[in-house]
């Protein structure tokens, strides 16, 4: 599991916004999305010509921003997360309750889905067993010949 250890010591020199890119999946546009709505724990480092330069920690970071995103967390609420870790120590009761609001809803979503995948199942069960039987031309059809 993805654990983001702030310790961490800088790697080197970073990495451009293009290669922070191309290892974290997601765009350059994306990278400085994150970094203007707040999303980023840390500043991200800047040469002295100000271009950015991102380090492990940072990538390690915007996979955590892009899973939760992927989970359906909001922006809003991701930076409230952001902003309790880049806080430290002292508000990790805060943190997990986030986290377990977000998993409860990442949990209800799962059930939808699949209530919905269970419907659709079916269906292919009925297309199967009515090809098989060679007798689908009596699945249910709408017609609107009939002044519908």
């Amino acid at each position: 599991m993805l654990e983001v250890n702030p310790r961490q010591a800088p790697d080197g020199n970073g990495l451009t916004i293009a290669e922070a890119a191309r290892r974290s999946g997601v765009s350059a546009h994306t990278l400085r999305y994150y970094e203007r709505a707040g999303l980023v724990v840390s500043p991200v480092d800047r040469t002295s010509g100000g271009r950015r330069r991102y380090h492990q920690l940072d990538l390690d970071w915007i996979r955590v921003c892009t899973k939760l995103r992927a989970t359906g967390m909001p922006i809003k609420t991701i930076r409230r997360y952001a902003e309790l870790v880049a806080a430290g120590r002292g508000n990790e009761e805060a943190r997990l309750a986030l986290l377990e609001a977000h998993r409860a809803d990442v949990t209800a979503r799962i059930a939808e889905l699949q209530h919905n995948l269970e419907l659709i199942d079916h269906k292919i069960d009925v297309y199967q067993g009515r090809l098989a039987a060679g007798d689908a031309d009596q699945l249910w059809a709408p017609n609107r010949a009939n002044g519908a």
